[in-house]
This record gives structure tokens, C-alpha cells and sequence, in this order.
């Protein structure tokens, strides 16, 4: 089975992208920050990490830059899902190695068929 990482701050955002992705056969890894995502990633390697942007420690743009440049875990597919919508920070996601962006909220159904699309493309 398919490990997502949801990385977000909001604890309400967190627990419903972690009911709509079990729902849909996935194991989900629920990180508050940047920094306790780093930790697990220690651990467990997600096949794709879901990333908010605005976040206590680092934010999430820092954050994907980080990621991809660490050879261990440049390839984990990430998507931003943001509420931050302007076509600036979308093309700054973009920018920093993001495979997609969503803007919240979030269409639980498009982002599960995005999801399936970059697992199985990833794996």
C-alpha cells in the first residue's frame, strides 16, 4: 500500500485529506511542520507528499527546495495544497520542484485521481 505524507499546520486540513486519502487505499503519515516531516521521513518514506505553504519553522517553498536537493528524497513526488491561489505563488511551487499545486478548497475526488496518477507514474 501507497504512503501519502500530509504536511500542513492545520490540524482540521490535516485530519480531512487523511479521511479522503484512506478512504481511497492509502496510508497516511500526518506531520504539523516541516521539521516533524523531516523527522519522519527518517523513518518512513512516503511515495508522495502533500505540502501546505504558509507553516510555522519553514515554509513550505523552503521546504520542497530542501527536499529536492537531498539525493534521498528528490524524487518523492511533491503537490502543494495551499490556500494561497494567486498564479505567483502556483508558479513559485512550481518553481521550487512541485509536481502540482491545489488551491484549498480542496475537491477531495481531483486531488485522490492526481494522487493515483503520481504514485503509479513514481513507483
Amino acid at each position: 500500500m501507497s504512503l501519502v505524507a500530509v504536511v500542513d499546520d492545520d490540524r482540521e486540513v490535516r485530519e480531512y485529506l487523511e479521511a479522503v486519502l484512506r478512504r481511497a487505499g492509502y496510508d497516511v503519515a500526518l506531520a504539523a511542520n516541516g521539521l516533524r516531516l523531516v523527522s519522519a521521513l527518517q523513518v518512513d518514506r512516503p511515495d508522495l507528499i502533500l505540502l501546505d505553504v504558509n507553516m510555522s519553522w519553514i515554509d513550505g517553498f523552503e521546504l520542497c527546495r530542501a527536499l529536492k536537493k537531498n539525493p534521498e528524497w528528490a524524487k518523492i513526488p511533491v503537490v502543494f495544497v495551499s490556500g494561497r491561489s494567486a498564479p505567483a505563488d502556483i508558479q513559485a511551487g512550481m518553481a521550487c520542484g512541485a509536481v502540482d499545486f491545489f488551491c484549498k478548497p480542496i475537491d477531495g475526488r481531483a486531488l485522490v485521481e492526481r494522487v493515483r496518477e503520481l504514485v503509479r507514474t513514481a513507483s
